[in-house]
């Protein structure tokens, strides 16, 4: 019988919010697979890192962080087929994922290489926007709201478009772009009603207004959260 794909959702870094769900299924699985960047070690990985057993076979997925040569479709390709080889010979395989699987997640293009031959089940688990939102008490949306995702690597007519017809967002994928984010929305007047998270759930968190973040780049880990009301409950 062919083994089982676990696509397990981590969370943001704190392993105290991995779901019961997921612990249960790595504990079990004899085989884990986990994106790593080409050098160093796996973020993913270090999340589980106490629970792993030295009795687990290991698959790092080394790809590229460079957002311009991302995603690595052949990186995608080999694990996938090494993936397949152990389904093949009847071992599960559970692939890490930090935050949600399918919430920007690079579990997602192994899924759809996968799930058509293989029996896959996705393990959510506590996505950024989540996380961000706890760690800064600041609820995302209320009642009838909209709220949109937007990646920061638009353009400025792109995000002024789009920011205008929503109630809220969160800006993700803000590294270099900060600085002309910030500019976008203080030329909106959106500036104050605005909070900068970084690294949520780490011990390295920072909660501040945007106004106050005035570093020329962000960490990967982190975004911007508004309300066109400052807080949905208004």
């Amino acid at each position: 019988m062919n083994g089982h794909v676990f696509g397990l959702g981590l969370g943001p870094g704190d392993p105290e919010l991995i779901t019961l769900r997921a612990l249960k299924l790595l504990h079990a699985a004899p085989v884990v697979a986990y994106p790593a960047p080409e050098e160093g070690a796996s973020f993913a990985r270090s999340i589980v890192a106490s629970w792993l057993s030295p009795a687990q076979i290991e698959i790092a997925i080394r790809m590229p962080m460079d957002s311009a040569r991302f995603p690595a479709q052949a990186v995608y390709d080999r694990a996938a087929a090494e993936i397949a080889a152990h389904l093949v010979a009847g071992r599960d395989v559970a692939v890490l994922c930090q935050g949600d699987p399918f919430f920007y997640g690079s579990f997602m293009y192994l899924f759809g290489r996968l799930a058509e031959r293989h029996s896959v089940e996705v393990v959510p688990g506590v996505s950024s926007l989540g996380a961000a939102a706890a760690a800064a008490h600041w609820p995302l949306a209320a009642r009838a709201d909209v709220l949109t995702v937007l990646p920061a690597m638009l353009d400025d007519a792109a995000l002024e478009r789009r920011l205008a017809e929503t109630d809220a967002a969160a800006i993700i994928k803000l590294g270099r772009h900060l600085p002309r984010v910030r500019r976008l929305l203080d030329r909106l007047g959106l500036i104050e009603r605005a909070c900068y998270v970084e690294r949520a759930t780490l011990g390295t968190e920072r909660v501040l207004p945007l106004a106050e973040a005035r570093a020329e780049s962000a960490p990967y880990f982190s975004l911007i959260l508004l309300h066109r009301r400052g807080e949905a409950w208004r």
